[in-house]
């Protein structure tokens, strides 16, 4: 398949590969980098529904309970008023007053305590254990309130058994109306410290379980001194108050950690619920895969590169050699010029170029005179001198860049002159001349010589055309420039060495036998 130039140059170029060797790391990288984010995500939706779903399973059990625990104080409230319960044995009344009531492992005492604070009935003893309870927050809250139906208080201490409890209570009316005690039911914590248990969190996650006033009623992992502890003006626990349920990521003013909450209201209940996983946590297993691909990545993408730079490198030698190559190619090796395959090249190039713009073009053919003496008579190293020589002054006798001088044969060069007429070109092959007067006296082992027969000298063959291109075939006509330049040298060679011979044009009749003419001066052939 060939491809259009520019592209090839493109595909050739070592710069590009080292653009893309570049850039395609950088393509993986991003790539990586996207995918690592994407894995940060789903890490992040994982723990947001593990968050979500753990605190379903826990309001649900916490609210199917204290529904019990509710369910049975109301149906001691209705027995209270049973007919002729108080005419009951002690026992029997107690089986009356609490067949309906929950006998859950983790129930504290249920109790019935009259206006005055004092037990009047105990669900675990016959006849009831005593105390006063007046002093207590739900004593005092049922006292003070006749609209209040349930009543979550905070923890407490039992007097009874000495453990640690959350108090569920209703009031006790009179027939009249008035203030007639509290029923109380008690929910041992140790209730939620074994629901929590079952659950894991990772090493800084925490469940909470608040009054909506903020005093805290259970944490996991468990501290003793983490209970009834009041939180309420926690930036944390007001958004907890801001809405019914909910997420969002926060750091404890317990232990300053961040920590990703899910949260919700416990049914209709005074309690909110929250579960928390501390965002290391959440995030350690991802960091753990995103260390492992960012560096395997990272690696691989620094290899790339850096084969991609050697790669580019071989490519800049290579072509550093290529041009070299071509260099050599189209360069003379003995003089430093452009050789005849490049003055070949140029020639048809500029030949079409004056053709197609009608601009003038010159031909100069030189040639040194008597050459094969120098290397007969003083060895070869002479000669390359000599022509070295040669090379340089016709390098000097021009001026412009698009000049072209070049090595076209042993002793023979070529001067093509775009854009020059015949004038300017004769002028250019007296500069030749001149330059190349006493060049014998600048080449060791030659200097000798100058006064005789020695001397360097060169011959010129001048061919020039102006003026619109007629029609006809360029490569002839170029063939025809160069034919004229050169069969003009060999008439200056013919007459005498040491001159410039001008050809006429293609449409000049040719003159008779050439004049014998001082040096600088011309002929017509």
């Amino acid at each position: 398949m060939v491809l259009p130039p520019r592209l090839a140059r493109h595909v050739h170029s070592a710069r590009t590969w080292i653009v893309l060797g570049i850039l395609a790391p950088l393509g993986m990288l991003a790539v990586s980098g996207l995918m690592l984010l994407d894995l940060r995500r789903d890490a992040w939706d994982k723990a947001e529904q593990t968050s979500r779903n753990l605190l379903q399973v826990i309001e649900r059990d916490i609210a199917r309970n204290a529904e019990m625990f509710d369910l049975s104080l109301r149906a001691v409230v209705e027995n209270l008023h049973a007919p002729g319960l108080g005419a009951l044995d002690p026992a029997l009344r107690q089986l009356v007053l609490f067949d309906r009531a929950a006998t859950a492992r983790d129930m504290g005492v249920m109790l019935v305590i009259d206006e005055n604070g004092q037990v009047t009935e105990d669900i675990g003893a016959v006849p009831p254990r005593k105390g006063s309870y007046a002093d207590r927050e739900y004593f005092r809250v049922h006292r003070d309130r006749t609209d209040l139906g349930l009543f979550v208080g905070a923890p407490i201490v039992s007097r009874l058994t000495g453990e640690p409890m959350l108090p569920f209570s209703r009031r006790v009316a009179k027939p009249d109306g008035t203030f007639g005690g509290v029923v109380l039911g008690s929910l041992k914590l140790s209730y939620f410290a074994h629901l929590f248990d079952r659950i894991g969190l990772g090493r800084d996650g925490a469940i909470n379980l608040y009054l909506r006033d903020g005093t805290r009623v259970m944490r996991y992992p468990y501290e003793a001194t983490d209970i009834g502890v009041n939180i309420a003006g926690a930036p944390t626990f007001r958004r907890f108050l801001a809405a019914r349920s909910g997420t969002f990521v926060g750091t404890s003013v317990r232990d300053g950690i961040e920590r990703h909450y899910a949260f919700t209201q416990v049914g209709d209940l005074p309690l909110v619920l929250n579960v928390a996983l501390a965002t290391g946590d959440i995030e350690a297993q991802w960091r753990a895969k995103a260390l492992v691909l960012g560096a395997t990545v990272l690696a691989l993408c620094g290899l790339t590169m850096g084969l991609s730079l050697l790669f580019g490198r071989e490519l800049n030698r290579r072509a550093a050699m290529q041009a070299e190559l071509a260099h050599l190619s189209y360069t003379d090796a003995l003089t430093g010029l452009p050789n005849r395959r490049r003055f070949d090249e140029v020639f048809q190039r500029t030949w079409k170029s004056a053709r197609r713009t009608g601009r003038p073009l010159a031909l100069l053919i030189v040639d040194a005179d008597h050459f094969k003496r120098y290397n007969d008579r003083y060895g070869h190293a002479v000669g390359d001198a000599v022509l070295k020589g040669l090379a340089q002054g016709l390098a000097q006798s021009v001026h412009r860049p698009n000049d072209l001088v070049s090595r076209v044969g042993g002793e023979e060069f070529a001067l093509l002159l775009p854009e020059t007429d015949e004038a300017s070109a004769l002028r250019i092959a007296e500069a030749v001349h001149a330059r190349i007067a006493g060049l014998d006296a600048r080449i060791p082992g030659l200097a000798a010589g100058t006064a005789g027969t020695d001397a360097v000298t060169v011959s010129i063959g001048l061919a020039a055309t102006g003026g619109p291109a007629s029609a006809g075939d360029g490569d002839a006509e170029a063939a025809d420039l160069y034919g004229r330049a050169d069969a003009a040298l060999y008439a200056a060679k013919a007459g005498g060495r040491n001159r410039t011979v001008r050809a006429r044009g293609p449409d000049r009749a040719r003159p008779g036998p050439l004049r014998s003419i001082p040096v600088g001066s011309t002929v017509f052939l």
